[in-house]
Order: C-alpha cells, then structure tokens, then sequence
C-alpha cells in the first residue's frame, strides 16, 4: 500500500469523514477504487456510502468484482437503484454477468422499467459478439438537422453518453444513415443540414459478430467507437475504445495462459485460489505428460543402441532441447502472425517455405558450430560427430516445419492457434528428434 493510501486508511479508522471525502475529492476515480479494494468488506461499504452521489457510480465500475459483489449484497435497493441507474449500460452489463442469478434478479427489479428491459437485452447477447460489449449511450441524431440544431441537441442530451466527438445519423425507424464527428459540426456553417457534411460510408459490426473482430475492425480505422447494428441495420449501439482496450487485455491474458499450457482463469492471480490455480495447470500438464511417454517408448526401443555406443545418451538433452526451443520461436511467430490476421489458412504454404528456408539457413549455422566442438571435445569419434550434427540440422527443420503449421492447423479446425505452443510444440518434437537421431545412428553407426 503506498504512504497516500496509509493516510487515507487513518482517517477512515479515525472516523474522519469529512476530512476522507476532501482528500478523495482530489484524486481520480481508478485510484479511489484501487484504495477501496484495499479495505476491509465493512470499511468498503462505510466508505462507499460516505462517497459524493455523482462520482460513486464511476468508482464503482473501477472496482474489483469481489468489492462490487459485497457492495451489491449489502446496499439497500434505492442505492443499488442509483448504482444501476448511474453506471454506462455496458458496465451494468459487465457487472451483472459476474453475479449471482439471485443477485441479478435483485438488481434487475432495483432498475426503472427502460433500464430493466434495456438490460434484459443487452444480457441476451452471447458472451463474444460485439453486442456484449457495446454501450446504447451514444449521441443520435437526423439527417434534417441543421449544424446549430445538432450542437443544440448534443448540449441538451450529451452528459450522459459515452462519447460526444462522433455521433451517428439515423432515420425515423433508427437504421444508421451516416456519422458525424463534432470537428465535422464544429467547422460547418450553423444552418448547413447534415445530409451535407455526414459520411454516408459507415463501417460497423453486427450485434453478433465476434467481439474480437469487431475491436480488430475499431484499432484498425483508428475509430474512438464503432456503431453496432442489428440484422436489419438498426443502430443499437456502440463499442469505444476503453471497451476495446479491455477484450485487446482479455484476449491477451487468455493467450498468454493457452500458451503456457494453462487453463484460462476468470480472476487476477492474488485473487484466485490455491485450489483454482492448481485445477488450471493439472490437465495440461496431465496430457503433456502422457503425450511425454511416446519419448519414453521410443529411448526403449533403441535401448541397444546406448549400449553399442554410450555417448550418444549424453547428447540428447542439447537435441532434445534445440528441437524444442526451434518450434517455440516458429509457432510464436505464426501465432503472433495469425491473431494479427498477417497469416492466412492459405498461407499455409508460404509459411512452410519460408520456415524451412529459415531452418535451413539457422540449422546449418548450429550444425557447423557443433561439428567443430564435439572434433576438438570428442577426437577419434568422428561418427558419433557426423550422427549428432545431422540430427540437428534434421531436428531444426521437422521443428521449424511443426512450429509453423500447427498453429494453422488449429485455426483450420476451429481451436484457438495459442494452444499449439511451446509446451505442446516440445512434446511433439523431443518425440521426432530422437527417432530422427537414433535413425541415423542406426544407418551409420
């Protein structure tokens, strides 16, 4: 905790409200919510209640899901009514998917009868389409408006949305005509109609297209939001950028986990348990280590050759190991390249060309360095030399090969490319590098 929060923490076992909402009143709401995390369930509500009305509802979606969920257990149905009613509907969204039914239920029936049924649909939306995700506070306006009209009407319905910089022209049944920026309106002539100055060529999303494609569509046309409609091209709202900016962490988290063979968790790390933690890493590490004993099977069958010639044990941990680190960089750069759409299914091809190239290119390199070290560390065993420099150069290529496709291979069939990472990459090659290396020790040796 840092030495302001030590502060701020007297004066709330103290007693010293007043002197808490004044140093509070100086400080933005994301480090309000990070001191309220800080506090104990009965500190938190105490804290929250003494809040100025106006910005408690912006504190509140900056806090953590387990202080939220105990400030909705304890509030009382008008505060839970004025949380609801306050937060952006995409916030109440957000926070209401996290909660119990019987929590849901409570807030639901807290909220006036627009925002109840504007809830209600928002909640329908599958968890990633771009309709979960999206706010309806957003600024509409009519194509017969003139410029003064339009910066009238933002003046007098604006404080409450979103974003005032872009708004969205709509007809009488509300299907989306057009889009307007406030730059737009702030340089046209006050009578000029918008029909003049409106762009009329809109890039949008559905209501059910994939959430990641529609934040990819948003940072693509570098868009503060993005209009969403729905099948019959009604506008029924928008996702911004601080909405995009959460799925770009989500997503990421969710890679990075997949990636290191872990099973994706629903909460930050200090705030998931020992018991959760360790359920997320079991299964993966439970099918690598079965998928290992096909290494185990094949170091049996070529139990002889160990005998014949002892050395060759004592080199397969360095095989073993380039072979794997070789299929982590390929796959991570086509996983890197398929999530950036730089890839395509294809493309397939193109990336087996060009890995091969590349392992041929990095292959000959460790090949002609190992050569070199095991003649002047190993002289007069110039097959063992021959055996070991070979089986790398083969091992750079199957793994480079491996590395690349994979990852194509999962997209082709609906997985997600991160789960063809370095843990299930490195099971897949120690298999082949030892059957290539015994292969050819058996050929020459």
């Amino acid at each position: 905790m840092n030495a302001s929060f030590d502060t701020l923490l007297t004066l709330v076992k103290e007693k010293r409200f007043h002197a808490l909402i004044n140093a509070l009143d100086s400080m933005n709401a994301v480090d309000i919510a990070e001191f309220l995390d800080t506090l104990d369930n009965t500190q938190l509500l105490l804290v929250f209640r003494t809040l100025k009305k106006d910005i408690s509802a912006e504190i509140f979606s900056e806090l953590s899901q387990e202080s939220k969920s105990h400030i909705v257990n304890m509030a009382t149905d008008t505060e839970l009514a004025h949380i609801i009613e306050e937060l952006y509907v995409d916030d109440a969204v957000d926070m209401l998917e996290e909660m119990p039914a019987s929590i849901v239920k409570r807030c639901l029936k807290a909220a006036n009868p627009e925002t109840r049924a504007l809830l209600n649909q928002f909640l329908k939306y599958p968890e990633d389409s771009a309709g979960s995700i999206m706010t309806a506070e957003f600024i509409d306006l009519r194509k017969t408006m003139t410029v003064e009209q339009a910066i009238a009407h933002i003046r007098e319905t604006g404080l409450d949305k979103e974003t005032v910089y872009v708004c969205y022209v709509i007809d009488a049944t509300r299907k989306l005509e057009g889009v307007v920026t406030f730059r737009d309106l702030l340089f046209a002539r006050p009578d000029q109609p918008l029909k003049e100055i409106m762009n009329t060529d809109v890039i949008f999303s559905g209501t059910f297209d994939d959430r990641e494609e529609t934040v990819r569509k948003l940072t693509r046309y570098n868009f503060l939001a993005l209009p969403i409609v729905d099948a019959e091209r009604r506008l029924v709202g928008i996702v911004t950028f601080d909405d995009a900016i959460d799925v770009i962490e989500e997503e990421a988290t969710e890679d990075f986990s997949k990636m290191a063979a872990i099973t994706p968790l629903s909460e930050s790390y200090m705030k998931t348990g020992i018991l959760s933690l360790a359920k997320s890493r079991a299964l993966w590490l439970l099918l690598l280590m079965i998928s290992s004993m096909i290494t185990s099977v094949i170091l049996e069958k070529y139990e002889a050759a160990f005998s014949a010639v002892p050395l060759l044990v004592s080199f397969i941990p360095m095989i073993t190991g380039t072979g794997g680190n070789a299929g982590s960089q390929s796959s991570t750069m086509a996983i890197r390249g398929i999530a950036l759409r730089e890839i395509a299914l294809k493309d397939w091809y193109k990336v087996l060309f060009k890995e091969t190239s590349i392992s041929l290119i990095v292959g000959s390199t460790l090949c002609i360095v190992n050569f070199v070290r095991l003649l002047i560390m190993y002289p007069g065993q110039l097959g063992v030399t021959i055996v070991v420099t070979l089986t790398m150069l083969g091992t750079v290529l199957i793994a480079n090969a491996i590395g690349g496709i994979l990852p194509i291979l999962a997209k082709a069939l609906g997985a997600d490319p991160a789960i063809m990472a370095a843990p299930l990459i490195t099971t897949f090659v120690d298999a082949l590098s030892l059957l290539i290396y015994f292969s050819i020790a058996s050929a020459i040796l």
